[in-house]
């Protein structure tokens, strides 16, 4: 023992040392089949920012609408996905309400459905703070310029607003990408749930895991850094 750890200490024979770990083997023979599961998760998480970012938007200004039926619907769509768990709604999407409109849904579809709708909601309140932090003046000057609202909003209050909102919106972002883990509750096969096969044939839980949480680490420090990286450079513009 005390010549392997001499040789682990001086860099010998660590490939050696971990080829001769059960768990080790079991991960690294597996980081293929992980990988693919994390590119669901990456496809997932992308899908559902894009269609939350829309559904966001929309729902954003529809909180600011001056029209009663209109501040009423985006309340209810909000409060709602705000106010109860992912993993219920998740449940509820694919087995009560997709059933309905369609034949047999597809985990994926499922997901990506369940997952836009609850971060349009988030996104909604981003978008309407990002909105209100933006100076009043901007807008009255736009309409003095003979802008509509509709334009002074597109062409000089939204732009603005984008800027404010690029930290909160990563933060969702990688907010999002771990929350995705919950798909795996209707075989969706992102990397939470093919972890879940590799532990159920191997029960090697701190290798496979601790590399499943090695990989969620490395995919959101990856966006923290692009949105570090856009909010330095939106900074200087």
């Amino acid at each position: 023992m005390f010549v392997t750890a001499i040789n682990i200490i001086t860099g010998f024979s660590i490939y050696e040392y971990l080829t001769g770990i059960r768990g080790y083997v079991i991960l690294t023979s597996h980081l293929g089949y992980l990988l693919k599961g994390a590119l669901l998760t990456l496809k997932i998480t992308a899908l559902s920012v894009a269609f939350g970012m829309i559904l966001g938007l929309f729902f954003g200004l529809f909180k600011m609408s001056g029209s009663r039926l209109m501040r009423f619907f985006a309340a209810i769509y909000i409060d709602f996905f705000r106010g109860t768990p992912l993993f219920v709604q998740i449940l509820l999407m694919y087995f009560g309400v997709l059933p309905l409109i369609m034949d047999k849904p597809a985990p994926f579809q499922a997901a990506v459905i369940t997952c836009s709708l609850n971060s349009g909601a988030y996104i909604a309140e981003i978008v309407r703070a990002g909105i209100q932090a933006v100076d009043k003046g901007q807008m009255e000057a736009a309409r003095s310029l003979g802008m509509t609202h509709v334009q002074a909003m597109w062409m000089v209050i939204l732009p603005q607003a984008y800027k404010i909102v690029i930290p909160p919106l990563i933060n969702e972002f990688i907010m999002l990408l771990k929350d995705t883990s919950l798909v795996s509750t209707i075989a969706a096969e992102e990397l939470t749930h093919r972890g879940r096969l590799v532990y159920s044939t191997y029960y090697e839980a701190v290798w496979i895991w601790g590399g499943v949480a090695m990989i969620y680490l490395v995919m959101t420090k990856v966006l923290s850094v692009l949105g570090d990286f856009a909010e330095r450079r939106l900074a200087t513009e």
